[in-house]
């Protein structure tokens, strides 16, 4: 296959056909964010208590039937407990008041009855619906947890699949898959139901993230790709996150929410007809004449003309996951690559982890928290248009690693120290992942671009899965995890400056093309 920038280097830099693709594409990306985070208020946990059934007791009794108790050092009403109904409702037949009983004498009993919800915040959530509270609190991390082992499937499922079958249709056949079963998700029955298609939810999502990326790595020229791949992904996502929270404000049912946000998938079908295949695809795969099409047509909307043979060689070959292992150089790459993505996944979750709660209204909250992300996206994709990615990954490694290894010494006392150092480092690794995503596009070849980000989307879902049971370390010394982590991001940094630089070179076509480069590079 011959060099594709070359070989298109007459369609220009900034055409309408690459501005339209770049809009197309980023529309794309705002519904990521609302997709992926709705869990945030579908599994909200309102203010409860145990339910107290008797129609026969005073308001007074009622209240008084819920003890106190002392959490993080404030006094508040039991969520699992409460006084025995049995002898609550002897005293209340006998004429007591609740002033004239000493109330902690009486016997608590677990919440038999189940529970009552405050409708103040949330009308419905999956855990008012199925009692998720309690001895069941548990099931509500473990749902979170399904949409990450669904991003682990797809992330390794659709980089062979788009390989395979192309980007265009994976990208599409995931939007609508995605739509569906969240759409089915609202109709669910049982707890279990909707932890099963929540996973293919994960699943379906990330297959849309991953390859929509590589599709407008591999059509948008060179200009538009940095654009695209740092300031635009992202900032798109962070609209769709920022956007969520008022969906969720007017929309204050789960099962309505769910519904509202597959419906809005509708206004992605036109898309099916303004974005075309990737041309690099097409020619990886010996389907000339479909990708020179397409070319032709990129320079008519270009206003530019073409020549009588744009390519003049191809390559037809089939690839699977073996071959990002096939020769040393490709497997020390994806090795790499791998500890970068785990690395910077598990330095993010587990700041996020540690950030302080904001108090508040949860919709706003969740709108700002969007909002501090943005500086990040924007702060790099400047960076990234004349910095070098190697230098540029590792120094944003070290931030966020070296805040995590400075905040177990920040005391309890500094607060605000403590929040300001954990504001700083989610900055650096923020800037991570923007740069690490384009820096892996440029390392692997077209033949090989959507399943080694598709690999490396896994390694970092084994990091977002494993990162809670670092945290958990804590519970025996509180510095544990904090070493663990940012010694691993420093080390990671490290290891980062052992792959090659790809500012301001073409893309790789083929293994041949990627093996020369890292050769140069590094030689």
């Amino acid at each position: 296959m011959a060099n594709y920038d070359e070989d298109t280097a007459f369609l220009g830099q900034k055409g309408q056909f690459f501005v339209i693709l770049f809009f197309l594409l980023n529309a794309i990306y705002i519904s990521t964010g609302f997709h992926g985070l709705y869990i945030v208020f579908v599994g909200a946990s309102p203010s409860h208590h145990c339910r107290v059934a008797d129609g026969n007791l005073s308001e007074e009794w009622m209240k008084a039937s819920i003890p106190n108790e002392t959490v993080n050092g404030k006094l508040q009403p039991s969520q699992c407990r409460r006084y025995s109904l049995e002898t609550v409702r002897n005293l209340s037949a006998l004429g007591y008041s609740p002033l004239e009983v000493n109330l902690t004498d009486i016997t608590a009993e677990t919440c038999v009855d189940g529970w009552s919800y405050s409708t103040e915040i949330y009308h419905s959530t999956i855990v008012s619906e199925w009692d998720l509270v309690c001895d069941s609190e548990w099931r509500v991390p473990f749902t979170t947890s399904t949409l990450y082992m669904g991003y682990l499937l797809g992330s390794l499922v659709s980089g062979q699949l788009s390989d395979r079958f192309g980007r265009k249709k994976v990208l599409f056949a995931s939007l609508a898959a995605e739509a569906l079963v969240i759409l089915a998700q609202s109709f669910s029955d049982s707890w279990l139901l909707f932890c099963i298609l929540y996973f293919f939810v994960g699943t379906f999502q990330i297959s849309l993230y991953i390859t929509a990326f590589v599709l407008g790595s591999e059509v948008l020229s060179k200009s538009l790709r940095v654009l695209f791949t740092t300031l635009g992904v992202f900032l798109h996502y962070c609209i769709g996150y920022m956007v969520l929270p008022w969906i969720a404000f007017a929309v204050r049912d789960w099962r309505s929410l769910l519904r509202v946000l597959s419906g809005l998938t509708v206004v992605y079908i036109p898309l099916w007809w303004l974005i075309p295949e990737s041309p690099r695809w097409l020619l990886s795969q010996g389907r000339v004449l479909e990708s020179e099409a397409i070319v032709r047509e990129a320079a008519e909307k270009n206003k530019v003309s073409t020549p009588e043979v744009i390519f003049s060689e191809s390559e037809n070959s089939k690839f699977s996951a073996l071959d990002v292992l096939r020769t040393r150089d490709i497997r020390k790459t994806t090795f790499l690559c791998l500890l970068l993505w785990m690395a910077i996944n598990i330095g993010y979750f587990g700041l996020s982890l540690n950030t302080s709660n904001l108090s508040g209204d949860p919709f706003l909250n969740c709108f700002l928290s969007a909002l501090t992300e943005v500086p990040a996206y924007m702060v790099s994709t400047l960076l990234l248009k004349s910095c070098p990615r190697r230098p540029v990954l590792s120094a944003f490694l070290v931030i966020g690693g070296g805040f995590l290894l400075l905040l177990q010494l920040i005391p309890e006392s500094l607060p605000t120290l403590a929040l300001a150092l954990e504001m700083a480092g989610k900055f650096g690794f923020t800037m991570s992942f923007t740069v690490v995503y384009i820096y892996t596009a440029e390392l692997y070849p077209t033949v090989l671009r959507n399943l080694g980000i598709g690999m490396c989307s896994s390694a970092a879902r084994i990091g977002s899965i494993t990162a809670p049971y670092i945290i958990f370390l804590g519970t025996f010394n509180k510095s544990l995890p904090y070493i663990l982590m940012g010694s691993l991001t420093i080390a990671s940094s490290i290891a980062n400056m052992f792959l090659p630089e790809t500012l301001g070179k073409v893309l790789p076509g083929t293994l041949e093309q990627m093996q020369k480069y890292q050769s140069q590079l590094l030689g």
